[in-house]
C-alpha cells in the first residue's frame, strides 16, 4: 500500500476534518453522508457529470456537502492531480485505481487514503460484531451467503455484507447490533483497507483477473492476501490452490491463529473435506489427528457441483472457527438458495438439460462450471477483458460435444478451440442483436443429443451485448422457454 496510508485502527474524530470523498455511486454517497453527519467538512470529486451524478450531487449539496463534478484533471488526467484545499483524508470508492492523479497528490502530501471498508472498520463501536471475511477470484458471493445461512441456523443475528447485500457502513452503524458479520471483500476493497483485522478469513482461489487495475498478478494476489492480516482464529485456504496457502504463510496473524484447509478429497488434520459423500471437519474437533466430525451431506449443497461444494466447505470452516455447531452447518446449507445465473438449471428439453451460469464471466469460473458436467454443448463469448482461453479449452476439450460462440471477442475462443479441440464442431454467430441468444440456444439444441447439457458459461463479460450478466442469463432462460414451448 502506498506511502501515507495508516495501519492503526484508532477511530478518528471527524469533527472539523477536511475529507475528500473520491467518487459518487453506491459507496461514495453513503460515505459522504456519514462523514458529514460526524462533523467532517466533506468535498466529493467525481469525473462523471451525467444526469445520475447531478441528481446525487444535488442530494449531497442540500446537506452542505461540496461536490465537484467533471473533475477530470484530478481524477482522470495523466498529469499530477490537485487535492481540494485542506484535505486531511481521502475516502475512495473501491474501484478507483491507485494510479489516479488525485491519489498521487495525496501520497505526495502525506494524506491517508481509505476505502469504504476501511471507513466502516474505523466506525465500529467498542462491542462491534466480529467479521468473518471471504475473498477470492470466484465464489465469494455464494460462500458469504452460505456462511450467513449457517450463522442464522445457529441462532445468530447476522447479515451478508460488503461487496453484496447490506452496506458495511449501514451494518456497523445500525442501532441493533449484529452478533457476527459475513463479509464479502473484493481485491479493490482490500487494497484500500489497511487496518482491517478479521476474526477469521478465507481466500477461496486466486486466478488472473482485474490485472489492468492491479498492474500484475503479484499485486492482485497480494491484495487478496490482505484479508488474512491480523486474523485471530483461522486463516482458511484452498488445498487445491497453492497460492492461497502461500498467502496464509506470508500473513502476519495473531498468536494462536491457525491455518485451516478445505479440500474436495479426504481431509488431513486441520482440514475440512469430503468422505463418502459427507462433508467432514478435522480442524475444529478434539484430537483432530484421529477424529472427524460429520457436518452435512454433499446432497445438502445446492447445487452439488464440485466448485460449489468447495464454497460450502469454506463457509463451514469459517462458521466452525466462530464456534457454530455441526447441525447448524447442515441446516444452513439446506436452507441456502443460490442467486440467479449461478449454475442454475433452467429446464430439460428433449432429454437435454439447459443450465445458466451467466455469472461465469472469467475463465476460472467457466472452468469450474464446465468441470461439473460430462457432455456439454457450450455457449461462450463476450468481452474477454484481456483473457486467454488456451488453458480453459485444453482442460475442457474432452467434455465438449459442441460449441456456440457469441460476442465481440468470440474469435479468441474459436482460435483456442482450433488449437486444442479441432474435432469439436463450432458455430460462430456473427451477430449482437437482441435475437442472438435465441439463435445460440437453437444452434446448441441442434448440436446436443439426449443426456447432454447445454451450458451458458461465457468465460467473458457481457457488456458487448447485454447490460450485465443478469440480462444475459435472462435472455438464455427466455430462449430455453421458447424451445420448450
Amino acid at each position: 500500500m502506498g506511502s501515507g496510508q495508516v495501519t492503526s485502527s484508532v477511530s478518528p474524530d471527524f469533527q472539523g476534518m477536511h475529507v475528500t470523498v473520491a467518487g459518487l455511486g453506491v459507496s461514495g454517497v453513503p460515505a459522504a453522508k456519514v462523514l458529514h453527519a460526524r462533523g467532517a467538512i466533506v468535498t466529493v470529486v467525481n469525473d462523471g457529470d451525467d444526469a445520475r451524478a447531478r441528481e446525487q450531487a444535488a442530494e449531497l449539496e442540500a446537506l452542505g456537502v461540496t461536490v465537484r463534478l467533471g473533475d477530470t484533471a484530478s481524477v482522470s488526467g495523466s498529469a499530477a492531480g490537485t487535492l481540494p484545499e485542506g484535505t486531511e483524508l481521502i475516502v475512495t470508492a473501491p474501484g478507483w485505481k491507485p494510479d489516479k492523479p488525485l491519489f498521487q497528490a495525496a501520497r505526495a502530501a502525506g494524506v491517508d487514503i481509505w476505502g469504504d471498508v476501511e471507513l466502516a472498520w474505523r466506525l465500529r463501536g467498542p462491542d462491534a460484531a466480529p467479521w468473518l471475511a471471504v475473498t477470492g477470484t470466484n465464489g465469494k458471493t455464494t460462500t458469504v451467503q452460505m456462511l450467513a445461512s449457517i450463522l442464522r441456523a445457529a441462532g445468530l443475528r447476522t447479515a451478508a455484507v460488503g461487496n453484496i447485500g447490506v452496506s458495511l457502513l449501514d451494518a456497523v452503524l445500525e442501532d441493533q447490533a449484529y452478533d457476527v458479520l459475513a463479509v464479502e471483500l473484493s481485491s479493490y476493497q482490500l487494497h484500500w483497507a489497511p487496518s482491517l483485522r478479521a476474526h477469521s478469513a478465507a481466500v477461496l482461489n486466486v486466478a488472473p483477473d482485474h490485472l489492468d487495475w492491479h498492474g500484475s498478478m503479484e499485486a492482485y494476489a497480494k491484495d487478496k492476501g490482505r484479508v488474512y492480516e491480523g486474523n485471530r482464529v483461522a486463516c482458511v485456504y484452498n488445498v487445491a490452490d497453492k497460492l492461497t496457502e502461500e498467502l496464509v504463510r506470508g500473513a502476519d496473524v495473531e498468536e494462536g491463529c491457525r491455518a485451516v484447509g478445505f479440500t474436495l478429497g479426504t481431509p488431513g488434520p486441520s482440514q475440512l473435506g469430503v468422505v463418502d459423500g459427507i462433508l467432514v471437519d478435522r480442524a475444529f474437533v478434539e484430537n483432530r489427528h484421529k477424529n472427524a466430525q460429520e457436518l452435512a451431506e454433499v446432497s445438502d449443497v445446492n447445487p452439488p457441483a464440485p466448485h460449489n461444494i468447495a464454497n460450502a466447505l469454506a463457509a463451514a470452516a469459517l462458521a466452525r472457527a466462530y464456534g457454530v455447531p455441526p447441525t447448524a452447518v447442515r441446516d444452513g446449507l439446506r436452507a441456502f438458495t443460490p442467486d440467479a445465473h449461478r449454475i442454475a438449471h433452467v429446464a430439460d428439453v428433449d432429454q437435454v438439460a439447459y443450465v445458466d451460469d451467466s455469472k461465469a464471466t472469467n475463465t476460472h469460473a467457466a472452468e469450474a462450471s464446465l468441470a461439473s458436467y460430462e457432455s456439454i454443448v457450450w455457449i461462450a463469448g463476450g468481452l474477454a477483458k484481456g483473457a486467454t482461453f488456451d488453458e480453459l479449452v485444453a482442460k475442457s476439450a474432452k467434455r465438449l460435444r459442441g460449441v456456440v460462440l457469441i460476442g465481440a471477442d468470440r474469435a479468441l475462443i474459436r482460435e483456442a478451440l482450433a488449437r486444442h479441440a479441432p474435432e469439436v464442431p463450432v458455430v460462430d454467430l456473427d451477430r449482437t442483436d437482441t435475437g442472438a441468444m435465441l439463435a445460440a440456444v437453437r444452434e446448441a439444441r441442434r448440436l446436443a443429443v439426449a443426456g447432454d447439457t447445454v451450458l451458458l458459461a461465457p468465460a467473458c463479460a457481457s457488456m458487448d451485448m447485454f447490460a450485465n450478466y443478469n440480462k444475459r442469463g435472462d435472455a438464455f432462460a427466455q430462449a430455453v422457454r421458447e424451445l420448450g414451448a
